[in-house]
């Protein structure tokens, strides 16, 4: 089986192939259109050597887009932070804090692309179209693929393209990837419009260093050939997106073959490694998670779930920490970022001065950054808790607490987000429980309690509120999605006040109190926490 720092370069070899076979294909269509008789002859020396350079300026466009791609979404720093931060630890000689250095490499990894761009555009410009069909010659035409990949590039950091995007389904790869076509052609000619207005305001604020290179009589032929040659190269781009997209977000399967020895004896074992000693927030560590969620959820591998339910149960309670343990760190900072607004906001109430919705935004921005790993833990360990009743042969769930671990997580998890939102999570009286306004929305209050309360009101359209608002919705399906396996056990358990004993920690949970938890467990057995 493949390292685990062998599984992206892998892949990425496998998409310099396959963008190969359409560049190529792009390219013979080019030169066959822009032909005097519309017949591709015989490559010549000169057709060649362009087709050589096109695929170098592609290499050059592939390699900085591997360098700055990752599934999870990092702030860079400014320039100006980057230039203080440098200029402090020369005159002081203290290193920089870890942050700032990671922040920097994003900088400096964006700003490559960015250069990249430019510099690939304008190769891959000069080897599509003729320079002595072009108005001044070579120069001309590097300028104007120069603001190709200058568009290309601020477009596609702008748009945080750069950042792997795993689809809900998957679907084989041919599928997936002729899916993107048509959205690659439209964004395609969308691309080249732009830049070839942008490059055609270059070149008039540079006229005068090209005026005696001007031909006046080919005018509208060249104006074509640019916006063909532009498009030629945004479609390869284009393309090159989604097929990056397409092979890097597909499911890896951490497992040894079915039927050798090592399925037999630890089939675990490769899965366990990837989530512990892959590089957390890298495609490795995602890929592991998403191979671990198909494998709770599906009957596909039913064998290899059926592994995580063996005597011991060490191999079960190392998956479920690894799933807990993402969720865990979310709600940590997010009480962690609550505790720290409700101080901030009570040392200001005697003004009446709340922070503004741009200062709380910066402080819980890169809470949910990981979302989409939250997401697949949450899923994961739900649905491998509610296997557990019928496949867990040992009654190692039970008996070893990971249920109640599993359920304190998840109401945790999700009174801490449902905090963020404004959502009122305080202990209730019974009678107020009793309707479905048990748990109503808060505004925004000044007032100091005992754990950390709403600083956020009800507030959506805004991507960070989007996130959380996802988050909530998974964490409760999860839990419902454990309840309805549970819920004739829950309900026995209620009756005879033994719920908080099998489904609650007894410590100290990692936001409210074993009480908060209790009376949130007993809406969902109810089926009325919303």
């Amino acid at each position: 089986m493949s390292s685990v720092t062998d599984i992206v370069k892998n892949r990425f070899l496998g998409f310099l192939i396959w963008q190969s076979i359409h560049s190529t294909i792009i390219f013979i269509l080019f030169r066959t259109i822009l032909s005097q008789n519309g017949i591709f002859s015989l490559p010549s020396f000169l057709t060649c050597f362009s087709f050589l350079t096109f695929h170098l300026s592609l290499l050059l466009f592939s390699a900085s887009l591997y360098f700055i791609s990752s599934p999870h979404f990092d702030r860079h720093t400014p320039p100006y932070d980057l230039v203080l931060a440098l200029l402090r630890c020369l005159f002081t000689g203290l290193s920089p804090p870890q942050g700032v250095l990671r922040r920097a490499r994003v900088f400096l990894g964006l700003f490559g692309f960015f250069l990249g761009a430019a510099l690939a555009g304008t190769t891959a410009l000069v080897s599509l179209c003729k320079s002595e069909s072009c108005g001044g010659g070579v120069a001309v035409v590097g300028l104007r693929g120069f603001g190709f990949g200058l568009v290309y590039g601020i477009y596609y950091l702008f748009k945080r393209r750069w950042v792997l995007e795993f689809p809900i389904i998957q679907r084989p790869l041919f599928f997936r990837f002729k899916m993107c076509l048509l959205s690659a052609v439209g964004q395609a000619i969308k691309l080249s419009a732009a830049a070839y207005i942008f490059s055609g305001v270059l070149i008039l604020f540079l006229q005068d260093q090209f005026e005696s290179h001007i031909r006046m009589g080919n005018l509208i032929f060249e104006q074509i050939i640019f916006y063909v040659g532009g498009f030629s190269l945004c479609l390869c781009w284009e393309l090159s997106h989604h097929l990056h997209q397409v092979i890097h977000t597909k499911r890896y399967i951490f497992a040894p073959p079915k039927g050798s020895a090592a399925a037999e004896t630890n089939p675990s074992e490769p899965l366990l490694a990837a989530l512990e000693e892959s590089t957390p927030k890298s495609l490795p560590h995602y890929l592991a998670y998403l191979d671990l969620c198909m494998v709770c959820d599906n009957n596909v591998d039913t064998w290899r779930r059926a592994a995580f339910f063996e005597e011991t149960g060490e191999t079960y309670k190392k998956v479920v920490a690894a799933c807990l343990r993402p969720l865990e760190h979310l709600a940590s900072n997010l009480v962690e970022g609550l505790e720290s607004s409700i101080d901030k906001t009570h040392q200001q109430s005697t003004q009446v001065q709340l922070p503004t919705v741009s200062e709380r935004d910066s402080r819980f921005s890169e809470l949910f950054n990981d979302s989409q790993l939250c997401a697949w833990c949450s899923w994961a360990v739900a649905s491998l808790t509610a296997r557990s009743r019928k496949e867990d042969r040992f009654g190692i769930a039970q008996l070893s607490g990971s249920n109640a671990a599993v359920i304190s997580t998840l109401l945790s998890c999700l009174l801490a987000v449902e905090t963020f939102l404004g959502k009122k999570t305080s202990l209730q009286s019974p009678n107020a429980l009793m309707g479905p306004a048990g748990i109503k929305w808060a505004t925004v209050t000044t007032a100091r309690r005992d754990g950390a309360t709403s600083v956020v009101g009800k507030k959506s359209g805004v991507p960070l509120h989007s996130q959380a608002y996802a988050i909530a919705d998974v964490l409760r399906t999860s839990i419902y999605c454990i309840v309805s396996t549970f819920h004739e056990e829950m309900l026995t358990g209620a009756k005879a006040g033994l719920l908080e004993k099998d489904w609650v920690i007894g410590g100290k949970p990692l936001y409210g109190t074993r009480e908060l938890l209790l009376q949130k467990l007993h809406l969902f057995v109810d089926f009325r926490a919303c």
